[in-house]
């Protein structure tokens, strides 16, 4: 496989985004940054945020405030998941 080529300046070509994904935009500590999530998990987040009388922007804030080196759209997932595994274990 070749690498893919740069246009002039450095700037890569951008790839369209995935129909399968939902693109957002959201604002963490006053910078605009947009993430793309299957809506399944947009679907979750949104039902978590309303759980937690936050709004999913709030939400959003504390995955990243948390993630450590990963990306936000995979820490989301991430904290979708734990989520969803707190709610199935006993109590």
């Amino acid at each position: 496989m070749s690498p893919q080529a740069e246009p002039a300046g450095g700037a890569r070509a951008s790839t369209p985004p995935s129909p399968l994904l939902e693109k957002r935009s959201i604002s963490l500590s006053g910078h605009r940054t947009s993430v793309a999530l299957e809506p399944e998990y947009w679907a979750v987040v949104e039902r978590m945020a309303a759980e937690r009388g936050q709004s999913v922007a709030a939400l959003v804030a504390a995955v990243d405030r948390t993630r450590g080196p990963r990306n936000l759209a995979s820490a989301i997932r991430v904290a979708v998941l734990k989520a969803l595994d707190e709610r199935g274990k006993p109590a």
